[in-house]
């Protein structure tokens, strides 16, 4: 953001990509803490134990079962060091850190694939069976997910902590639940201090409106937390984050009026996005929607026309594992930037005729994720999570160096025949016709399996084949059929276009493998029956909220 408005005039686009509070702090505030810039950043701030001694007084929490951190990612990088042993399991598609940075540290992360038939929710009895089977040792939530805002009930969480209680760690990620509203007390941190394996992650950038003033914080129980605030630097919190915990207290009510009014700008953002003819919005408790672009629109075509023909900046999310780019995540804001919103993706989507989705415009754009071991993941996978899936289906053999499971079954788009027939060739001597090379592998005809159950299949995080610390080299051969687009319908399907032999573009379905979307399927059959899964909660009601500050939990009465 700061890099685009450098090149504007300034001000920089409309941002519906930095999930943001954009009622927090209020002008008033903004104006106070300018009148006092000079005073801020010309001194040292306190100790770190000083202001998180403030923020505890605030929220009600003992100190000794607090660590802040320098943003919510110094917290995820002391918690990967110094907790993470082996293996972590993580949801995807998810936040990039909870995949990148114990990839980046050599520990095998499994990743369980949500299910776009079932709108991205987390069932929380096959995760626990995942972890089981895996035998991870290392289980994340994040709730509400990002970047679909998938939201978990405090109950289901705590059942889920009674049954992992034998793992090493269990961490639940609230960066987000105070813009959630389905329920009254919703986090879990009272839980997390009486836990000896719990840490609850929470936010104070996204939830104040600050991504610029790194400030973050945990709960566990006084064991964990110590050991996380003894690795801590003296200094590790800037004056701007001392300035403004210490201000709190004075704003509580402002704080909770504008919570309130995310979730009503929630509410009515869905509803105008709903109403483009082929999107989907998915629900969401975050200050944030998940959606999918009509068949034919291409994300990184829809993302670079909206900030080059309507200053409008959207997160395309071609480069999370699990998801594609036919997916946006777009930040809830005022109504006013909403309608702007619409109205620019009807043009970019549709042109003059509503209704009719155009095409892709180009190959789509390069893109970073920050982290070297994941670029070169996506780009071999081009953001499918896997390689050579089709091939392992195919080949119907044991498991790999990764943990894929044998004779997994292949989703019906993609079968094609395993060998094309040769062709002859025009030759002027009528001679016997060359044939091609036979492969090395026989390939087993098996009867195909329904391609819901593709959803058993476990991830896990794989940086480079050739030598990533996080698993075995996947050793598959290289012929495996050619993917089908699919085509909207009524427009004829065009004759099958020969291999490109570059590599593959952002977005496109990876050479030797699947899209994010055919490793979703169906969920396998319950097998922890003492966990009640949690059912999507839909679109939350928008009842008046009592103005006071946020309770020990860190949250206030939800409507």
């Amino acid at each position: 953001m700061a890099a685009l408005a450098r090149e504007s005039d300034g001000t920089g686009p409309v941002d519906f990509c930095i999930p943001c509070n954009p009622y927090f702090p209020t002008p008033a505030m903004f104006d106070e803490m300018a009148a006092r810039l000079r005073e801020i950043i010309t001194y040292y701030p306190s100790s770190a134990d000083t202001i998180t001694a403030e923020l505890c007084n605030l929220l009600q929490l003992p100190p000794s079962c607090v660590a802040m951190g320098n943003g919510s990612t110094e917290l995820i990088t002391w918690i990967d060091h110094l907790m993470v042993r082996e293996s972590l399991a993580i949801p995807v598609p998810t936040f990039g850190r909870w995949t990148d940075q114990p990839m980046e540290t050599g520990k095998r992360v499994d990743m369980f694939p949500l299910q776009e038939s079932s709108g991205f929710a987390l069932d929380l009895t096959q995760y626990a069976e995942f972890i089981r089977k895996r035998n991870t040792k290392v289980a994340v939530i994040c709730n509400p997910n990002d970047p679909d805002g998938g939201f978990i009930h405090k109950q289901a969480l705590v059942q889920f902590m009674d049954a992992m209680a034998d793992l090493d760690l269990i961490i639940i990620d609230e960066s987000f639940l105070e813009f959630a509203d389905a329920e009254v007390e919703p986090s879990v941190v009272q839980e997390a201090m009486l836990r000896p394996n719990v840490v609850v992650l929470r936010s104070l950038g996204k939830n104040f409106g600050l991504h610029g003033i790194r400030f973050g914080y945990l709960v566990a129980n006084p064991a964990l937390a110590g050991r996380i605030r003894s690795m801590l630097p003296k200094w590790n919190l800037n004056a701007f984050a001392e300035h403004v915990v210490f201000i709190l207290k004075e704003h509580g009510a402002e704080y909770a009026q504008s919570l309130q009014q995310v979730r009503r700008d929630r509410l009515d953002m869905a509803s105008h996005l709903s109403a483009l003819p082929g999107l989907t919005v998915y629900p969401s408790q975050g200050n944030f929607l998940f959606v999918r672009l009509p068949v034919g629109a291409e994300g990184t075509v829809v993302r670079d026309r909206m900030l080059t023909e309507h200053r409008i900046l959207v997160r395309e999310c071609g480069n999370k594992i699990g998801s594609s780019s036919r997916f946006l995540r777009l930040v809830v804001r005022p109504q006013t930037d909403v309608r702007r919103l619409v109205s620019g993706m009807e043009q970019v989507l549709y042109g003059t005729r509503r209704g009719a989705a155009v095409p892709e415009l180009g190959t789509g754009t390069n893109y970073s994720s920050g982290t070297a071991a994941v670029d070169r993941l996506v780009g071999a996978t081009n953001g499918a999570g896997m390689q050579n899936l089709a091939a392992q289906a195919l080949l119907g053999t044991g498991t790999s160096g990764v943990g894929m499971p044998a004779q997994m079954p292949m989703p019906a788009a993609a079968q094609m025949p395993m060998q094309p027939q040769p062709v002859p060739m025009q030759v002027p001597q009528p001679q016997p016709v060359p044939q091609p090379q036979q492969p090395q592998f026989e390939p087993r005809f098996e009867p195909m399996v329904a391609a819901a159950q593709v959803q058993q299949m476990p991830m896990t995080g794989m940086a480079d084949q050739q030598s990533n610390g996080v698993g075995m080299p996947m050793q598959m051969p290289q012929q495996v059929p050619q993917q089908m687009p699919q085509q909207p319908y009524g427009v004829p399907a065009p004759a099958p276009a020969p291999m490109p032999q570059g590599p593959t573009p952002t977005g496109v379905p990876a050479r030797n493998g699947l899209t994010a979307a055919q490793v979703r399927g169906a969920t396998s059959p319950n097998g922890m029956q003492n966990l009640a899964p949690a059912p999507a909660t839909g679109w939350p009601n928008a009842q008046a909220q009592a103005q006071s500050w946020p309770n020990a939990a860190g949250m206030g009465q939800a409507g």
